[in-house]
């Protein structure tokens, strides 16, 4: 039996700073630093909280990409959906990571954009720490 949920990471990138929601109505404003937290998740399920930190994560390294690259997006929007597998023995396990992020950066080209956003879901930390699970990406430059 497979289960899934999103959480969404959104807002600008002054200071890390953006707000996570979650489909259980649960919403937190975050500052993150490079490896993500989420804190006080009260009402949530492992998988909406595996994809508010993943999704936050990804924002925070791609941010991280565009600024090696002498490069300032506007936003950073990514949802994050987990799918979790329930074993026999009753613990999950992480098959599925879907990424979606949406990005406003003026003056990018797609070809430079696309290779930032690779980079980033290469580097993410939580994307090391989950690497038995499918991780996708779609990356869209707005």
């Amino acid at each position: 039996m497979d289960r899934s949920a999103s959480a969404v990471w959104h807002g600008g990138l002054k200071d890390g700073k953006g707000t996570v929601s979650t489909q259980s109505g649960a919403v937190k404003e975050l500052q993150y630093s490079f490896g993500s937290r989420f804190e006080d998740g009260v009402g949530t399920n492992p998988e909406e909280l595996l994809g508010a930190a993943h999704a936050g994560c990804f924002s925070m390294a791609l941010s991280a990409q565009f600024t090696e690259a002498g490069l300032k997006p506007e936003t950073i929007e990514t949802t994050a959906k987990v799918t979790l597998e329930l074993l026999k023995d009753g613990g999950p396990t992480i098959t599925k990571i879907h990424l979606t992020t949406k990005v406003t950066a003026p003056g990018v080209d797609k070809a430079k954009f696309d290779e930032l956003a690779q980079n980033a879901k290469n580097g993410c930390p939580l994307s090391k720490v989950l690497k038995a699970a499918e991780i996708t990406l779609d990356a869209t430059l707005v």
